[in-house]
């Protein structure tokens, strides 16, 4: 067959469906062609049709194999909201009467330790972000708290990353240590803390698991420190799949370091939990797991998000068992024990002070000495009689010497 180039006509080319836009001359139109071309037209006619036909043909087997069924994505996703088991369930699910919704695979990929202690992002204010460190919004019991959460389909996992919550174990409470170390003070038990670090960085203890009822021993360490993992109850991208998109970056901050919502647990026992909700993973402790949907539920009512109607479902079941178990408040995580301060030196006894000496009194003046020249002096001052001792007085005053003059 003929070969043609693209984007030109070759002579003995049909001109239907071939020839360019604006490639008719002006003032020729098909009926005014030659008879040559005519014939040229007739002559390939039926290879023509042919190739059409050829095209027809597989332009109706693309269409029919390139769309997507209704309720699935391109990839074979179920659409959200359609309840349908995605393969990889875990296998710890508990059974249930409707096909449990699973989450989209992957753990969160938040570090086991991390080398420094990262402060809160500039401008992020984490103040009144949610939950974090004090009481929760809820307090009450669990199945209430339930019955006023939303349900709904999960939302597309578009654009989720661990980054949307910002820095991992930031210190947000601004006590000057990460968020798992401060987990790791909370849960662990004989603890042994880093020398230098203010009390803050945890190197070994015990944990006393709730997932599997296990006592593992910590050791800080690159090989070993998996051994326990800080679990985020509610899982970033669950919550991501549930509301988190449209929480502010301060509440997405608070919702990944709110000790309400953190756990130190069994590392392989997190990781096959890995973003699972209630549907699909409970801990393998049956004795926790009204504990810890009832934590779930705190959580999700405590940052606005939602359930999917699987989700709904397992968590009846597992209340079922105790209708009284309460929505957790928010648990401050550990604070790092600051030293004692040095006691002050007992200020020096101050001696009483002495009395004041009392300054006796001034004697009297003496009094000016007085003369009389005769008694009638004496009379003028008013002195007359004047007695012996007194000022003035003289023997010449006392002619008879009784002792008083100018009698």
């Amino acid at each position: 067959m003929q070969s043609f180039k693209s984007g030109s006509v070759e002579p003995g080319t049909p001109d239907v469906g071939s020839v360019k836009a604006g490639s008719v001359k002006a003032g020729t139109t098909d009926s005014g062609t030659t008879q040559a071309r005519d014939g040229r037209r007739r002559k390939f006619g039926a290879v023509d049709w042919i190739v059409r036909g050829v095209a027809g043909v597989l332009l109706v087997a693309t269409s029919a194999c390139g769309t997507p069924a209704s309720g699935t994505t391109a990839s074979g996703t179920p659409a959200s909201g359609t309840g349908v088991v995605r393969p990889g369930t875990a296998a710890a699910a508990p059974s249930t009467g409707t096909a449990p919704e699973a989450p989209s695979t992957g753990a969160d990929s938040t570090p086991l330790d991390s080398p420094t202690t990262t402060a809160a992002a500039p401008g992020i204010d984490v103040s009144g972000g949610g939950a974090q460190h004090g009481q929760s919004a809820v307090a009450g019991k669990a199945l209430q708290v339930l019955a006023t959460l939303p349900v709904k389909g999960r939302a597309p996992k578009t654009g989720y990353s661990r980054a949307q919550f910002g820095p991992a174990w930031a210190d947000v409470d601004h006590n000057g240590c990460d968020t798992r170390n401060d987990v790791l003070r909370r849960d662990l038990k004989t603890l042994a803390l880093k020398p230098g670090t203010r009390g803050c960085v945890v190197l070994s203890g015990v944990l006393n698991d709730p997932y599997t009822a296990a006592a593992i021993k910590f050791l800080r360490g690159s090989t070993t420190s998996s051994a326990v993992q800080i679990d985020h109850v509610v899982a970033l991208s669950d919550a991501w799949q549930k509301g988190a998109q449209q929480l502010s970056a301060a509440r997405r901050l608070s919702f990944a370091n709110d000790p309400l919502n953190l756990l130190a647990v069994d590392g392989p026992a997190n990781q096959r939990k890995s973003d699972g909700d209630a549907a699909t993973w409970l801990p393998p402790n049956r004795s926790y797991r009204c504990s810890y949907v009832a934590r779930q539920i705190s959580v999700k009512s405590s940052y606005g998000l939602w359930v999917t109607r699987a989700e709904h479902d397992a968590m009846v079941r597992v209340l079922s068992d105790c209708p009284g178990a309460l929505a957790p408040t928010s648990q401050p995580a550990g604070t790092p024990p600051q030293a004692a301060p040095a006691p002050q030196p007992a200020p020096a006894a101050v001696p009483a002070p002495a009395p004041a000496r009392v300054a006796p009194a001034p004697a009297p003046a003496p009094p000016a000495a007085v003369y009389y020249a005769n008694c009638t002096a004496v009379r003028a001052a008013g002195a007359a009689p004047i007695h012996a001792g007194q000022p003035g007085y003289s023997s010449k005053l006392d002619r008879d010497g009784d002792g008083i003059g100018c009698e």
